[in-house]
């Protein structure tokens, strides 16, 4: 198998490219933080990092720095793959990097203008540049997968408003990129999904309440949704399964969370378990019912 994780630096896409490596794959690891340039995140992770774990669980990791809002850029990556690989049998579109960006229940007239285009263009134009100079490789062959990265199944966003208008409009836009990628793709027999991990602890989630995963129930958080928070394993271990499912052609078009993959795939957490905290914050805390988290992990 032949990946490309275009975001994989830190959080899912490192979750991602990290359990496609475990299932034997050629993952190319993409994303702008390098060990001698970071983001403007400023984050610690980097792309290096992420090809040397995807290589320790059992596959290729091969990282390159990459604008995903470049095109020549990712036209030059999709060159390399080419000219290396000969095909693309994956591509995860996880670019992200807007957490600096945003502002919580900010109204349009109140948020910063700049700001929040900014994050439309990391957020939604990243993907549609990825996916313009990477698919003409994938559809060489029959049967690619394209997993657009989300917050929040369709279903979930289409009736709740998520934050602010910047944040609420990438996040559905880019569910509604894996749909269009499911028709695009359809005389290929290509698949397109869109996924959502849970109330995830990235690395950036588990420094912001000064915990680690090892300890990362102590972390004083007024949510009990916190309970059912899921590392970016789980995420992972769903899309890789995916990615070897030879019927995932019946996943097309659809949007859906880690534990919906999971529960049909059999997969779980690093701990066991098998986190559902959009049904928990659905039936419990949105519904104010007594059940307790303990039933949704």
């Amino acid at each position: 198998m032949i990946a490309l994780v275009a975001g994989a630096t830190r959080g899912t896409g490192r979750g991602i490219a990290v359990a496609l490596g475990a299932a034997g794959a050629t993952v190319y690891c993409t994303g702008r933080s390098t060990r001698a340039q970071r983001s403007e995140m400023n984050r610690p992770e980097t792309i290096e990092e992420t090809a040397e774990l995807v290589t320790a669980a059992g596959g290729a990791g091969i990282g390159v720095q990459v604008d995903h809002l470049d095109p020549e850029q990712v036209r030059a990556l999709a060159e390399r793959v080419e000219s290396e690989q000969g095909r693309l049998d994956v591509l995860v579109n996880d670019v992200w990097g807007g957490d600096h960006l945003w502002e919580w229940d900010t109204p349009v007239w109140k948020h910063d203008m700049d700001k929040g285009l900014r994050l439309l263009r990391l957020a939604i134009d990243t993907h549609i540049i990825s996916s313009r100079h990477l698919l003409p490789l994938m559809i060489k062959d029959k049967g690619g997968l394209v997993v657009e990265v989300t917050d929040g199944t369709w279903s979930y966003n289409e009736t709740r408003y998520r934050e602010n208008v910047y944040y609420d409009l990438a996040k559905m836009s880019v569910n509604r990129l894996a749909f269009a990628w499911s028709n695009e793709l359809r005389p290929y027999e290509g698949t397109g999904v869109a996924v959502t991990p849970g109330w995830l602890r990235s690395e950036a989630m588990l420094d912001n309440f000064g915990v680690t995963e090892d300890d990362w129930r102590e972390a004083k958080v007024d949510d009990s949704a916190w309970m059912v928070s899921e590392t970016p394993a789980y995420v992972g271990r769903g899309v890789a399964a995916l990615a070897q499912d030879p019927d995932r052609q019946r996943w097309s078009g659809r949007s859906v969370s880690s534990g919906d993959l999971a529960q049909a795939y059999a997969v779980t957490d690093v701990d066991g378990s098998r986190p559902q905290v959009w049904r928990y914050i659905t039936e419990v805390r949105e519904a104010g019912g007594n059940t307790g988290w303990e039933s949704y992990r």
